[in-house]
This record gives C-alpha cells, structure tokens and sequence, in this order.
C-alpha cells in the first residue's frame, strides 16, 4: 500500500468498531462476518466507496470475513452489465470477497418457503387489494392504518393463493403478499408490509422459473440469518426498517439473528448520487457515460485518475457517524493531492502553447537537461529532456502587460526555463487581429542549468516543452460538473457546469510519448494528469487531468 495510507492501527475508533470490539472481547462473536450488498441496477458511486469500506475494512482489521452479496430481487430493473462493473468496482478499490460471493436469488426458494411458514404461523396474508387501495389503508404519519378486508382470510386459503402465485395463475397485481404485522403502528413499515408481488419478468440467473419475487426487507434479513452475517451495517435511511428486519427474523427459525447497525450515508457537495439522476445524466447525455470522468462513480473517478488509495484514505478521513452531513468536495480532491504528490513522476507539458523563439541560440542545434522524476524521491531515477531554438511556454506564462506581482515572462523581463537557460523577452510578433502568437528572446549561455553565474536573482520560472521534439496529444481537462454545492435541491440540469470539461490539443515532452494506461503524471505547476484507460495508447497518449495543484475553486480555475 502506498505510503500515505492510513494503517489499521493508526485508524480512529468510531461507534461500529466499538460494538465489533465488544461483541468479540464478550464472547458474543468469535468471527467476524459483515456483507456488502448491492443492487445490480446500476453503477457505483462514491457513497457506495464509504459502505465498501467499512465493511470490508471491519472484515480484514478484525481477521473476519466480508461477503459479496447482490440484492437481485428486482429483475425489471437489473443487468449484467452492472454486476460486473459491481465486482469490478470492489475489487479496483482493494478488496476481495474470496469464495464469498452471493446472490439473493441463491435463496429464492428458501425464502418461499420461510413465506409459507409465516402464512402457517398466522403472520402472512394474501391481500387482493390494488394498489391505490392499499396505499390509502395505509394511512399517514399522524393516522393509523386499516386493515385489509382480505387480513382474516383462513390459512389455507392464503396457502393456496400464494401457491398460485408462484404458479403463474394471477396477473401482475392481481395479489400481494404482506406481512400481518399492525396496522396501528406509528412506523409505517410495520404496517403490514408488502413482502411477495407477481412480476412477469425473467430473471438474468433464474430464467423464468419465479413470477414472484421477494420484497428487500423481507429478502435481505434472511440472506444475511443464510449466510450467518454477525454485523449488518447499513446507511440511517434503513434505521425505520429495523423493527421490521428484527420482526421477520424473530418469527422464523432461521441459522442466526443479525445485527443491524446504521451509519449516516455520504453526502458530497457538488454531486449528484441519487441512482436516478445519475441514470438520467447518462440517458440524456449530458455525460459521456457512467465512466464520465466528471460523475461521482466508482468507474468514473478510476477514468478521472483516482486512486483507490485516496478513496480509502477520504473514507477513513470523513470516519463513521450517526447523523448525516455534507463533505466538501474539496477533501476527496485534496486526497488523491496528497497520494498523487507521493507517486507521480514529474513531466512538462504545455496545454495552451504559445511559441518562443531563442535568438542567438544555434538553428538546429539540441541538447539536453537531465531533470529528475520526482523532487523527493531520488529511487524514481531522472529523464533526458531535449531542448532547441523553439520551445512552447504557457499562453498564461506571457502578459505583454504585466500586473503588478507577475514575474514570469514579460517586455524586458527575465525568466528561468525551467533545467534550461535564463531567457529575457526583445520582441513580440502579433498576427492581423493583434494576438499574440510568438515571442522573441535572448538567452545567457552561461546560465545553462538554469542558474544565474553572476547570482543575480531571477524570480520567475516557467516550464517549456522543445518545440521540434514535441508530442502532440489530446489532454482533457475536467471540472466539477455542477456550479452549486448542492444540485440535488431542484432541477440539478439548471446547474450544470457548461466548463466542465474542455478538450484541449497539447504539447508534452518526448518521455511522456510512450504513457502506458491508467499511468499518472504531475504535469508541472499544471496539475495531476491520468492517461486514459479507454483512449489512450503509446504513441498516441489521452490524459485526462485528474486535480490541480491546489483548490482552486471559487478562486479562479486553473
């Protein structure tokens, strides 16, 4: 792991960790099982990275074991194509389920027959009620419910019914069955929910075996009791669901009774992370995709050129809470800064290129500066980099009429290329509209190196790209895609960030040619750059920007 990680022992304790280390020092566990499981009906996102963690964390500090467990109990809804990117996803950030991988369809058929023991005991019921019926019996918050004329059908009846269910004899709709809990109960979840529905969709592992298949409260409490699951952590919007979880476990006689504990969801300024709007980013294309290098995905933050180290480290900087709150978004980028400064080699490139020509520099001649790969890590070694008469600067590197402040280059102003030579501006060539488009300079042959022999100071230096030995290349420079920290609160499409991303043709050093993918780079005094994993190849690199040098949000992008 890399250097910046923080270790299992240096991690902070937190109120899920206390109750492990208690419920294992009483006896009550001698192993440790937790379970992460998703819903193969979409991507993940950040917030998913906060619940993998913790979970496979809680598993490997405390020698446990953690499941990988897909909730595929909604076939409408689901794809292979997510369940692989789920695995994908959770293996990338560092962790592995081994042979512990499961589906909640593995237990369909026990979960029916725990269906027929509840009808047994008197606890299910077959309700005929349709669906706007049964959500005003419901009742509200300050009202309790009514009960179904259908709750007092006889047992056998309602096995018969629910038999014919699964059979395929009814529509869709046509009967559900629900848990005969109370009505009266102030949490509405108890309010004899909703646990069998008839859904004539084919299943991507079952086929067309079921037509009915099993509610989450209902099928996820019991897979956990299946799988012996000791600790069954959670995000607070299922805290009004554990009576329910608890309930179905205690009428069954099931392999255990699980724990649930709830912890307070990741909410990231300036996202989105509602699996609906992401989806409608994608389906409307205002993204280029799940893997968008902009979306807060798992898939999408890899393309960005995360690390899974720095995902780590912001899941164990933000902790584990009982309430919610938001994290800035400034902290994730500052931690893939931090891990970045660690181990990315140095390069130059120029993004937006303005050309300088070296007068009394030889026509034709090179040379090179040796210049180090990393300025504190001297195992990273040092790279050749070639120089002649021509060279590239930043476009914002050049002011013809500089502020006050400005020292780099200028009419008149001295400045240090970078390993190369001192350099002061004569002249400036302008085209037919008055832009710029090249400058003319002298050079102090004795400066090689970049040092001043006569210990003047210089006080600006710029980084510079050859330009006869340049690498043409397609760099991408992303931003954050809303321009107001909360875009969930109303139509987040009005708050799009129309400079979110920008394509840019680009000059980078010869080094930087044959990037294999997925390599990352600090571009100097530009910023951290990823070449990208799905377009780039040596020879031809695509670098997407990963974070700048420091946050510049709000003070100017970079």
């Amino acid at each position: 792991m890399n250097s910046t990680e923080i270790t299992a022992a240096e991690k902070p304790a937190n109120f899920i960790r206390n109750i492990v280390i208690d419920d294992l020092q009483s006896g009550k566990h001698d192993l440790i099982v937790t379970r992460f499981p998703p819903e193969p009906n979409g991507y993940l996102h950040i917030g998913h990275a906060k619940s993998i963690c913790l979970n496979f964390g809680l598993a490997r500090d405390f020698q446990g074991r953690c499941h990988l467990r897909f909730d595929d109990t909604n076939p409408a809804k689901e794809e292979v194509e997510y369940e692989e990117s789920i695995r994908d996803s959770v293996k990338w950030l560092g962790f592995d389920w081994g042979e512990h991988m499961y589906y909640a369809s593995d237990y369909f058929e026990r979960l029916f027959q725990y269906a027929l023991d509840l009808i047994r005991a008197g606890k299910a019921y077959v309700d005929s009620l349709s669906a706007e019926e049964m959500r005003a019996y419901r009742g509200t918050l300050t009202e309790p419910g009514k009960e179904s004329p259908y709750r007092t059908r006889a047992v056998e009846e309602n096995l018969d019914l629910f038999q014919r269910m699964k059979d395929g004899d009814f529509p869709d709709g046509a009967h559900v069955l629900r848990a005969k809990i109370d009505m009266n109960s102030p949490n509405l979840n108890m309010r004899d929910p909703v646990i069998y529905r008839i859904k004539r969709v084919e299943h991507h592992r079952t086929g067309a075996v079921w037509c009915i298949y099993p509610m989450y409260d209902y099928a996820h409490c019991i897979s956990d009791a299946i799988e012996g699951i000791t600790h069954s952590v959670c995000t607070l919007e299922f805290e009004d669901h554990r009576p329910l979880y608890d309930w179905v476990l205690d009428q069954l006689d099931v392999p255990c009774h699980p724990r649930q504990i709830e912890f307070a969801r990741l909410n990231l300024s300036y996202t989105v992370m509602s699996k609906r709007k992401l989806l409608e980013l994608v389906q409307e294309k205002l993204v280029d995709g799940w893997d968008d290098p902009r979306m807060p995905t798992l898939v999408g933050l890899r393309r960005r050129g995360y690390t899974p180290e720095s995902i780590r480290n912001f899941c164990e900087t933000i902790g584990v809470g009982k309430s919610d709150s938001w994290i800035d978004m400034s902290l994730l980028e500052e931690s893939v800064r931090e891990d970045l400064n660690v181990r990315a080699p140095r390069a130059m490139a120029v993004l937006r290129p303005l050309k300088v020509v070296i007068e009394g520099y030889p026509e034709g001649e090179t040379e090179e500066f040796e210049a180090a790969n990393h300025p504190n890590d001297p195992t990273m070694g040092v790279r050749k980099v070639p120089f002649c008469r021509e060279v590239y600067i930043e476009r914002d590197d050049f002011m013809e009429e500089p502020v006050k402040g400005f020292f780099r280059l200028a009419p008149g102003q001295e400045v240090r290329l970078r390993y190369a030579y001192l350099v002061r501006c004569t002249e400036v060539i302008k085209d037919d509209q008055g832009e710029v488009v090249e400058v003319r300079c002298s050079y102090d042959p004795a400066s090689r190196g970049g040092s001043a022999p006569d210990g003047r100071k210089v006080k600006g230096t710029i980084h510079w790209v050859s330009a006869r030995h340049a690498v043409e290349a397609e760099v991408r420079v992303y931003d954050r895609l809303f321009t107001t920290s909360n875009p969930g609160n109303g139509d987040y499409r009005t708050v799009l960030n129309p400079n979110s991303k920008e394509t840019l043709t680009a000059y980078l050093e010869p080094s930087l040619a044959q990037a294999e993918k997925e390599s990352r780079f600090q571009f100097e005094r530009l910023g951290y750059f990823y070449a990208d994993l799905v377009d780039s190849r040596p020879g031809a690199p695509v670098f997407n920007r990963t974070a700048t040098l420091r946050d510049s949000w709000g003070k100017g992008q970079q």
